[in-house]
């Protein structure tokens, strides 16, 4: 389980706290869905989850690792994997393979089993017949399944993903959203930050944020029918309510 308690932070240039007082538990193998309005603090939440910040007050467990001990960011980071909105932001390698490969080999993992991770999370994501072209000639969709495979061969517990359907072509985002479904059904946790209220329907649990609080906590079914409050937020309705 992941265990957010009282959760406050703030960037050191600003004056006032983009999460404060947040507290959230997320089981292992929960879909979980995060949305609300830009600068409402969704990315940088998922950013505390995997350590990659570290709470200005209150606290983030990890099945039982606080994030705060610098002991334990290792061992959260390959629990908790991150795919970054921009796949160009974590893709490392000159191939596709040797991107894939990098994760496991900071590991110290014997090179049998790094071929094997690799093998098997280029299959995973589709792109195993790939493997040997340069990240930088493959689609915007592809890169994202390279970011998310590289995060794969890390074998997570849980991925928390920002935002990993935009800026893609309808085919992206279909062969994308067919993966987190496929990783759900696996077992493994998703957390997903989202401005797409269609994309959101499959997962069992919605927060939303907005002024560093969760102002809204409950099934897809609860949530997406709170139209007003939706809109309020800046956010659009699902295309089924838009009628409404």
């Amino acid at each position: 389980m992941i265990r957010i308690k009282d959760l406050n932070f703030t960037y050191e240039n600003k004056d006032r706290p983009i999460l404060n007082g947040i507290n959230l538990d997320i089981a292992e193998g929960e879909y979980l869905a995060v949305i609300g309005p830009n600068g409402c603090g969704k990315t940088t939440l998922i950013k505390l989850l995997n350590a990659l910040l570290v709470p200005s007050g209150g606290s983030v467990e990890v099945d039982g690792l606080d994030s705060r001990d610098r002991r334990s960011v290792t061992e959260i980071r390959r629990t908790v994997g991150m795919v970054f909105q921009n796949p160009d932001n974590q893709i490392v390698g000159m191939t596709v393979e040797e991107d894939i490969a990098f994760g496991p080999g900071n590991l110290g993992l014997k090179p049998e089993v790094i071929r094997d991770r690799v093998e098997s999370s280029l299959r995973m994501v589709g792109l195993w017949e790939k493997r040997d072209r340069a990240p930088y000639t493959l689609s915007g969709g592809e890169k994202r399944l390279v970011a998310m495979a590289g995060v794969l061969a890390m074998e997570p517990r849980y991925i928390a993903l920002d935002e990993p359907t935009s800026y893609l072509d309808p085919a992206g985002r279909r062969a994308v959203l067919d993966l987190i479904r496929k990783l759900h059904a696996q077992g493994i946790g998703i957390i997903q930050v989202s401005h797409d209220m269609d994309e959101i329907v499959w997962a069992q649990r919605i927060i939303a944020l907005s002024g560093g609080k969760i102002v809204l906590e409950g099934r897809p079914e609860e949530i997406l029918i709170k139209i007003h409050m939706l809109r309020e937020m800046g956010l659009d309705v699902p295309r089924a309510e838009k009628l409404v």
